[in-house]
């Protein structure tokens, strides 16, 4: 669902970046309190992951495909604050290095496949988690609810913007349908891989997984015929170190992006499609990064697809676990500063 430069007339564009750089500001402030120095890492991990995973285009409906949009999974995992910052690397990497995405339209891109994804995913997960049983099924079982909501909201999302500011005269209505119809078939797609990687990590660092701290109720004991909760006990994984997941996280994305990649599906996805269809891409302009080495996921210069393709996808992956890491890890030193001042 990555919106191109000329979808969205320019002031409405610069409206949705002021709208995601506000977005990524309340961000960078309430990541300090989701991130410490286990979680740090993974966040990085998160975006690098979100990133191999999107290059994974997969088959909806005939000449149509759709890929991971990655708000809900990101949320789940890391917290609400930190999977909107997740999300716009993800976004600025693939708009700057790869012309993924249009640079004009990034602040469009940000608020739509970022904070709405965000805000409606980890809204209906936090709900349902309330209701269900504190079990971590349930937290596998409401982050495929999540996620799968997550995705339509996003194509209403962006119909409203196309509505306000769309560049071409096509009815808001037939837009809306054509969206929401398809988006909620990726949407599908969305929740099987966001339930079964938190269910994965949920299996070996729980602890590690932000959607579920504080599902596990205390231990009672009845002592003297009243219940008292029991000393917690000291939980072996949640004191190591994060290395072993981190590492399998990196390679998965290595694998994914280098190799899987060169098998997803060639057929536009459900943006391109509609807007094919319904002429909302009349106007879609040249990106400005389409002279980058790496546009279009594959290295200039490399005449095997494969090869190039393989390659593009881990430069991509190596640089998002870079800026992303990095990013992380300066937020979680100001918040240690701030605590030390």
């Amino acid at each position: 669902m990555h919106v191109p430069d000329g979808f969205i007339n320019a002031p409405v564009s610069a409206a949705a970046g002021v709208v995601a750089a506000g977005a990524v500001a309340v961000g960078l402030r309430g990541a300090r309190r989701e991130l410490d120095e286990r979680t740090a890492p993974l966040a990085g991990l998160v975006a690098a992951f979100i990133f191999a995973v999107q290059m994974l285009n997969f088959p909806v409906a005939a000449g149509t495909s759709g890929h991971l949009l990655g708000g809900a999974l990101a949320a789940i995992l890391v917290g609400p604050w930190t999977g909107v910052l997740c999300i716009a690397v993800v976004l600025l990497m693939q708009g700057i290095l790869f012309a993924d995405g249009g640079l004009t339209a990034l602040g469009v891109n940000i608020t739509v496949m970022g904070v709405v994804t965000v805000v409606v995913a980890y809204a209906l997960f936090r709900g349902l988690v309330l209701v269900l049983p504190r079990t971590r099924r349930s937290v596998t079982v409401a982050s495929f609810a999540a996620a799968l909501v997550s995705v339509p909201a996003a194509a209403a999302a962006f119909t409203l913007i196309y509505a306000i500011g769309g560049t071409t005269d096509v009815p808001v209505s037939k837009v809306l349908t054509a969206m929401v119809g398809v988006h909620v078939l990726i949407g599908i797609g969305e929740a099987v891989i966001t339930m079964l990687t938190v269910g994965a990590v949920i299996a070996v660092r729980p602890d590690l997984v932000h959607g579920a701290r504080g599902l596990t109720a205390p231990l009672k004991l009845r002592v003297d015929g009243a219940l008292v909760d029991a000393a917690p006990a000291a939980a072996p994984a949640a004191g190591g170190s994060p290395k072993k997941l981190w590492i399998g996280g990196v390679v998965t994305a290595l694998v994914l992006a280098g190799f899987v990649s060169f098998y997803a599906s060639a057929s536009p996805d459900g943006l391109e499609k509609v807007a094919a269809d319904k002429g909302i891409d009349a106007k879609v302009e040249d990106h400005a990064a389409a002279d980058s080495p790496l546009a279009d996921y594959g290295v200039k210069g490399i005449e095997a697809p494969r090869l190039s393709g393989g390659l593009a996808g881990v430069i991509g992956v190596g640089a998002t676990l870079a800026a992303g890491t990095g990013a992380f890890w300066v937020v979680r030193r100001r918040k240690t500063a701030a605590r030390e001042a």
